[in-house]
């Protein structure tokens, strides 16, 4: 099992109010170590990302979590320009979203997400799948270091 000794830092890219409240909550709730931050939309991650105001000192993510209907600029196109950037492509993309579609699928590691979840509509389920990917990106797998 990989240990990782420093504070994980992740991106939550999340509209609804109700599913990034749940995720933080069940986050915070966790025995690994994490520091989590909130932007509701793409134009506001991608601020976050290249450390525009009010995200000047944001620290580099260790992992985004991504829904693709997101207001202003949607996950996809989000996905698209972070797996084109430099020195973002190695930061691993978790897309978590309500769309089952193939063609969203597809899609999304066509342009190189990590992986893909379908977040489940019943609440002990949810929470469950967040604990799943907490477990499985900072116990088991070892991440990229940062890129200069």
């Amino acid at each position: 099992m990989v240990t990782h000794a420093k504070l994980l830092t992740i991106l939550l890219v999340e509209d609804s109010r109700s599913d990034a409240v749940l995720i933080q909550e069940t986050l915070s709730s966790s025995k690994l170590v994490n520091e989590l931050h909130l932007v509701r939309d793409g134009v506001e991650a991608t601020h976050f990302l290249y450390k525009k105001e009010p995200y000047t000192k944001a620290p580099r993510p260790d992992i985004i979590l991504l829904d693709l209907n997101l207001p202003k600029k949607n996950g996809r196109e989000l996905l698209a320009e972070i797996k084109t950037h430099e020195n973002l492509m190695t930061i691993p993309v978790v897309i978590l979203t309500t769309s089952s579609d193939e063609a969203d699928v597809l899609r999304s590691y066509q342009l190189h997400a990590n992986c893909y979840i379908v977040k489940p509509v019943n609440l002990n389920q949810f929470i469950e799948v967040v604990r799943s990917i907490e477990h499985f990106w900072f116990a088991l797998v070892e991440l990229p270091p940062e890129q200069n």
